[in-house]
């Protein structure tokens, strides 16, 4: 089994700035890619950022050049830096992982989720 635990949302003020942190736990063989999703009240969940273990990242447009995205690969960890924070980018933030199993099959977790308020 695979936990993935997050840590890092709160409440901040537009244009201010959080970190998110997960890290992956449990029985794996590796870690292709690791992201954050996100949804809001009445949406649906949403891809905002990914890294994948080929070095390739992606970013959803309404967040480029505001969130980076980083892993570290020695703690099975990714990271998501937010600068620069809207009242749209309320919603609980979730963790990704695809995950490759010791049977070499591969199969996808998430984390709990984090709420990030953005509200003056």
């Amino acid at each position: 089994q695979v936990q993935l635990v997050e840590s890092g949302g709160g409440l901040v003020q537009p244009g201010g700035s959080l970190r998110l942190s997960c890290a992956a736990s449990g029985s794996f063989f590796s870690i292709n890619a690791m992201g954050w999703y996100r949804q809001a009240p009445g949406k649906e969940r949403e891809l905002v950022a990914v890294s994948t273990s080929g070095g390739s990242i992606n970013y959803v447009d309404s967040v480029k050049g505001r969130f980076t995205i980083s892993r570290d690969n020695a703690k099975n960890a990714v990271y998501q830096q937010m600068n620069s924070l809207k009242p749209e980018d309320t919603a609980v933030y979730y963790c990704n992982a695809r995950v490759v199993l010791a049977t070499g099959r591969w199969s996808v977790y998430w984390g709990q989720g984090t709420q990030v308020t953005v509200s003056s």
